[in-house]
């Protein structure tokens, strides 16, 4: 134990010193490291200079905080209207007349069938609308329905969308929103934003260091639903009269045929038109869209082609030659801020329902720096009180555990401004915590020495018992502390995981500097002072 071959002292120094030469940066602001990295020479690697810190939360850095809920009873009609349209298909396939349309209900459709054979073969199919709730209970499937069937003598079939059905569909729009949302907010170049669900319809979005909550805002709340439609005749059925932002806000007709909707968008960059200097978005389709949409102004030369965003009309200009390479551009009277953020907006996809801002916070930088300032306080405070009594108890081995302590700490920052991670209020009282764990070890230890000292162990043999007899139990009691902090960061979530993240670093880095670095130190010490007996 008190042999140390040089290479392991080279390796553990090099080791110490890369880590808590990672934790440099944060001594800086970010101008001062920005500037470091603009000055820096292009041959120096970027990850040797000293620009990478850890992020700050919204707690500690301000920024937003909203609040989103999906707007349930939009998607319940939109469930409503493609029920519609899957009995439609239905009565098409089966060749089955009915005794008047199919008629809309709040929560589904209704329809006559007079003939008992029609709805003989009819309602097998209806059935299969009927999907079952992928949930499942204590002892199997939960047998919930998303749609319910329900026939009448008189010959009138319903199908309502059932409670279970709604709230199954409100989820999967949740976790598809979420992702949308982290596009979203991804393309505003922030960092280590929060978003995650809140209940069943709502979803929390917290983005540090965003100074315009009002462009989170408008980027969150649009759905940005884009197609390509026709501009219709007037008097022709099945057409929308939809507002034209070219015409001020004045309808006009535009066909309820599809052509190519965003979701075949494969890019949506934001540009300048060569010819007038207007800002326009350039888009480009994947190969399903391109065809369709070269199809589309091959057929209809000379006919207007509208763009829709949101059941708006953007944009409705004359198609003048066939468009077939996939690409092409929306123009109309845009900003350049406009055009960037429908340009994140297309590349990010559509909501899958309409959502609406139930909270909305703003969170000041001067909070943030009161809680920084408060975070230092404590960090300083509790150690301190624990050098002092490390100091108290185990005289010259304290200061070893103290010199340990601080190299701990500086690996702990080393370590998360590595790895990006996000500090937050909970994230500073976790090394809080760490510091008074951090030195449990140590205690475990020279106890153990303490002990075997008292039994006429001589000097060096109480040392090397003192690391190798508590050397398990530390594993032990570490292991475990792993293990809740591993549950913590897997089953919670913001803050919960930004403590989490701190305790398992600390832990880690805690058998580094308790045992091993410890070890080095007291070693050291004992080849140049030659003592008789411990200095506790």
């Amino acid at each position: 134990m008190l042999r140390l071959q040089a290479r392991k002292v080279i390796l553990v120094l090099l080791v110490l010193v890369f880590g808590c030469g990672l934790a440099v940066p944060n001594l800086f602001s970010p101008e001062t490291r920005k500037a470091i990295e603009q000055g820096a020479p292009a041959w120096i690697p970027r990850f040797l200079l000293p620009i990478h810190a850890m992020t700050l939360g919204l707690d500690l850095q301000g920024g937003s905080h909203v609040l989103l809920e999906i707007d349930r009873a939009d998607l319940i009609r939109s469930q409503v209207t493609q029920l519609r349209d899957d009995v439609r298909r239905i009565l098409r396939e089966e060749r089955v007349g009915l005794q008047g349309g199919i008629g809309l209900t709040p929560r589904g459709v209704q329809l006559r069938v007079p003939e008992a054979a029609d709805r003989a073969k009819l309602m097998p199919k209806l059935r299969e609308l009927a999907q079952p709730i992928g949930t499942f209970g204590a002892f199997g499937p939960s047998g919930n329905q998303s749609i319910e069937v329900a026939e009448n003598p008189d010959g009138l079939i319903q199908l309502n969308v059932t409670e279970a059905g709604a709230n199954e569909r409100i989820r999967r729009a949740v976790e598809q929103a979420m992702e949308v949302l982290r596009r979203r907010v991804d393309a505003l170049g922030t960092t280590e934003p929060n978003i995650q669900r809140q209940g069943l319809d709502r979803i929390l979005v917290q983005v540090p260091g965003l100074q315009d909550p009002q462009r989170l805002k408008q980027i969150l709340g649009e759905t940005a639903k884009l197609q390509f439609r026709m501009v219709a005749d007037a008097n022709a059925g099945d057409v929308d009269m939809l507002p034209s932002q070219d015409q001020g806000g004045q309808p006009i007709p535009i066909s309820r045929q599809v052509i190519v909707e965003g979701e075949d968008l494969i890019d949506a960059q934001p540009a300048f038109d060569q010819r007038s200097s207007q800002p326009i978005v350039n888009f480009r389709f994947n190969i399903r869209g391109a065809q369709r949409f070269g199809q589309a102004t091959t057929e209809n030369l000379g006919r207007q082609l509208a763009i829709v965003l949101d059941n708006k009309v953007i944009s409705a200009p004359v198609i003048q030659s066939p468009i077939t390479g996939g690409s092409g551009q929306i123009s109309g009277n845009f900003t350049v801020e406009a055009v960037n953020n429908l340009a994140i907006l297309l590349r990010a996809g559509a909501l899958p329902a309409k959502m609406t801002i139930v909270e909305e916070r703003t969170v000041g930088p001067g909070l943030g720096q009161d809680s920084i300032q408060a975070g230092k306080m404590a960090t300083i405070i509790a150690t301190v009180l624990v050098i002092l009594y490390m100091i108290g108890n185990y005289g010259l081995f304290g200061i070893i555990a103290s010199i340990a302590l601080l190299v701990h700490v500086c690996l702990i920052l080393g370590l998360m401004s590595l790895l990006g991670a996000t500090m937050t209020l909970p994230g500073i009282a976790g090394i809080v915590l760490t510091i008074g764990t951090a030195v449990d070890s140590n205690v475990l230890i020279y106890e153990r020495m303490r002990e075997e000292s008292h039994l006429g162990r001589s000097l060096v043999s109480a040392l090397e018992a003192g690391f190798q007899r508590a050397f398990a139990t530390i594993i032990d009691s570490n292991v475990t502390m792993l293990i809740a902090a591993v549950a913590l960061f897997a089953l919670g979530s913001g803050p919960v995981r930004g403590f989490a993240v701190v305790f398992i670093l600390g832990i880690l880095t805690t058998v580094i500097t308790a045992v091993t670095l410890t070890r080095m130190l007291i070693a050291l010490w004992y080849r140049w002072a030659r003592p008789k007996a411990l200095p506790f």
